[in-house]
């Protein structure tokens, strides 16, 4: 979608497929609108059609001279709107011009945006309005016969009614750019997410990566079974091997500062499709699986945020792919593995995959340098028992570190929770015969997942996100849709550039 703005011109002289009007309670009840609009308003208002409330919409058919066919009312109700509601509008704006088959939205800005949204800064009210644009937009591919004519939103333009100023109009760009950053780095990992897992296997995975690394000219490296069996990356091995489709090891690097040095680790589970393995899972919701690479996903929607919008940070992203599968050659419970970090892991359940994998990628992602670790991967079934759908879980060795994300985490609105990292839950992953097990029974069950992969930090500042219940959603909910949601991308992005400005 392309995405602009204009101001200090006629509506007339713009066209589109749709004009969108975000009107107040209080305009309509004191007629603060023109004669016009009044008069088309008012009725609606009177049968209770239209009333201008939060988040209410409505579709108006315009006369056939008019430059738009039609346009679409959105309330905004009689109070200041935080920015979560600003974003869920625009989704909503765009969700109903979705269901307009509309392609170009010309969307009317209101005069005076600092009476109506918490957001002082203009810039941030551009990506906002940018973001939940995107977020309302997406449409998820299908794979039918017959496939639809219509491909979605192509372009939308803010029409600012009064001039503004050069500083203002840069505030607006800068917005612009950045939420569509944001939000098109967020669809990339919904439609990975989404890719039925014959069509996505670890190849595959990493040749997504390969395409968005060589786009913006990063050094990438794909470790094949040969190599990954040569370093001794043990637990991707063991996971990997049961397949047809053989694991790989993906490295982007992002050098946005003049020295490798400060690097931030951006590690994301990339099981492409998870059985369970020998611990085999129930057939009910296993179709769902392939959502097991929404960690992968994640990290490849940031790489391609970063190279859009080059901040003075240092990243190494890694991606351990592979398919946990059953065959005569799958790894097993009572399975004794050798890791990347020199440690050994005793297998109790097959179905534990995703942090042996991710054992041996934080090991590669401190060989790559990474001084601050943070791993993203749908870990466990046990976090949706405390969070359900609606929050994130977070698991760290650093509180301060902790504190940062959670901050990025409540300007995004995407929900985090942190799990208690007490030294009797890392007393539960001790092994009688290696140095750690790979389950540990029901409690506590998604902390001691976690606490697993934090081993492999080797002390340095770690966060672990297990998005199991946020990455993918059996309905539509808020910004996000039915299916895949991209989970944490904004989020990263948000704590990343912090990081840069800081």
């Amino acid at each position: 979608m392309n995405i602009g703005w204009r101001s200090g011109v006629p509506l007339s002289t713009l066209t589109g497929d749709v004009l969108i009007r975000i009107i107040s309670e209080l305009e309509i009840k004191d007629g603060g609108l023109s004669s016009e609009w009044d008069s088309k308003i008012g009725g609606l208002a009177s049968l209770g059609i239209f009333e201008g409330k939060l988040q209410q919409s409505y579709v108006l058919p315009l006369e056939k001279e008019s430059n738009f066919p039609a346009v679409i009312l959105i309330g905004r109700g009689d109070r200041i709107l935080s920015a979560d509601e600003l974003r869920l509008m625009f989704a909503q704006i765009a969700r109903a011009a979705v269901r307009l088959k509309a392609e170009n939205l010309v969307i009317q800005i209101p005069n005076g945006i600092g009476d109506w949204t918490a957001e002082v800064d203009l810039a941030a009210v551009a990506h906002t309005f940018s973001e939940g644009l995107l977020l309302g937009a997406y449409i998820r591919k299908h794979y039918k016969q017959e496939q639809p004519q219509y491909g979605g939103i192509t372009s939308a333009l803010f029409y600012i009614e009064q001039e503004i100023d050069e500083p203002e109009g840069e505030l607006w760009t800068a917005g612009v750019e950045r939420g569509q950053a944001f939000g098109e780095a967020t669809l990339l990992a919904r439609t990975l997410t989404n890719i039925p897992g014959n069509m996505l296997v670890p190849a595959d995975l990493a040749v997504s990566a390969v395409e968005i690394a060589e786009r913006y000219g990063f050094p990438v490296e794909v470790l094949d079974e040969r190599e990954i069996m040569h370093k001794g990356m043990g637990g991707l091995w063991a996971v990997g091997k049961g397949s047809i489709n053989l694991p790989r090891m993906i490295v982007i690097r992002y050098q946005g500062t003049g020295h490798w040095e400060n690097v931030i680790g951006l590690v994301g589970k990339g099981i492409t499709f998870d059985t369970g393995g020998v611990s085999l899972k129930r057939a009910p919701g296993m179709e769902d699986m392939i959502s097991e690479m929404g960690g992968a996903a994640a990290v490849l929607g940031v790489a391609e945020a970063l190279g859009r919008l080059r901040p003075r940070i240092n990243v190494v992203m890694v991606i351990p792919a592979a398919e946990n599968m059953v065959s005569a050659n799958a790894f097993k419970p009572g399975d004794v593995i050798t890791s990347l970090s020199g440690r050994t892991i005793e297998v109790l359940n097959t179905d534990a995959e995703g942090r042996v994998v991710l054992a041996d990628a934080l090991t590669y992602a401190r060989e790559w340098g990474a001084e601050r670790i943070i791993d993203i991967a749908t870990l466990t079934g046990a976090v949706l028992s405390t969070l359900g759908d609606v929050a994130t879980g977070v698991v760290t060795n650093d509180e301060a570190f902790l504190q940062e994300f959670t901050a990025a985490s409540q300007r995004t609105g995407e929900k985090i929770w942190p799990l208690p990292a007490y030294p009797e839950f890392k007393d539960m992953l001790k092994s009688e015969v290696a140095d750690l097990r790979n389950a540990t029974g029901g409690y506590g069950a998604a902390i001691t997942a976690g606490l697993f992969i934090g081993t492999f930090a080797e002390g340095k500042p770690w966060l672990h996100l297990d998005i199991a219940g946020t990455a993918f959603l059996s309905k539509e909910r808020g910004v996000n849709p039915k299916g895949a949601t991209g989970v944490m991308v904004r989020t990263l992005l948000e704590w990343m550039l912090s990081q840069a400005e800081n």
